[in-house]
């Protein structure tokens, strides 16, 4: 199964286009998961509470562990996020919190180490921005670091197409070029 962790909120989200363009390379199941339509809530004191307590006990049948559980079983993870003020989304962060569970998508090792839980080999990461991506570290860089330290998905590969708000750019072939080189 291929999950789709979309992040895009535009009706003609340029994300989505190149997204949906490596979709359609695939013949596998697509799970989607729009975030705009999740509404998913960012962790306070008394959810993250509840949270813990289940799973110290290793109690994962609460809709709560829904998104982890996912992320986790899928073979093939696609996430689009546009580029916004240096790095993604808001509800990409909360969606990272609802994933980022100890049991499930990683453990850790008697000396403390983490080790991933994930069975994908891989994740596409989709991103666009209107300027230049000055620095990569807080967007791509942040989910590459927790895929290759925490949920053990060593093959993350970023796909951008950049400089497409700027004035005089051919935001057309920016984002045809962007395509071709998905393989």
């Amino acid at each position: 199964m291929i999950l789709f962790v979309n992040a895009c909120v535009r009706n003609e989200s340029r994300t989505k286009r190149l997204a949906d363009y490596l979709l359609n390379k695939f013949n596998d199941e697509i799970k989607e998961i729009n975030l705009e339509k999740e509404c998913i809530q960012p962790l306070n004191l008394e959810l993250l509470d509840f949270r813990t307590k289940l799973a110290e006990a290793k109690d994962f049948n609460n809709p709560i562990f829904n998104y982890a559980k996912d992320f986790a079983k899928a073979d093939i993870i696609v996430v689009a996020a546009p580029f916004w003020d240096l790095s993604f989304p808001a509800s990409l962060k909360c969606y990272i919190e609802a994933i980022n569970i100890l049991g499930l998508t990683f453990e850790y090792s008697s000396d403390g180490i983490p080790k991933g839980l994930c069975s994908a080999k891989k994740l596409y990461y989709i991103t666009t921005a209107g300027g230049k991506i000055f620095n990569e570290e807080f967007g791509f860089g942040y989910i590459k670091s927790l895929c290759n330290n925490f949920y053990g998905i060593n093959d993350v590969v970023l796909i951008k197409a950049e400089e497409l708000d700027i004035i005089g750019s051919d935001v057309e072939n920016i984002l045809k070029k962007a395509e071709t080189s998905i393989v």
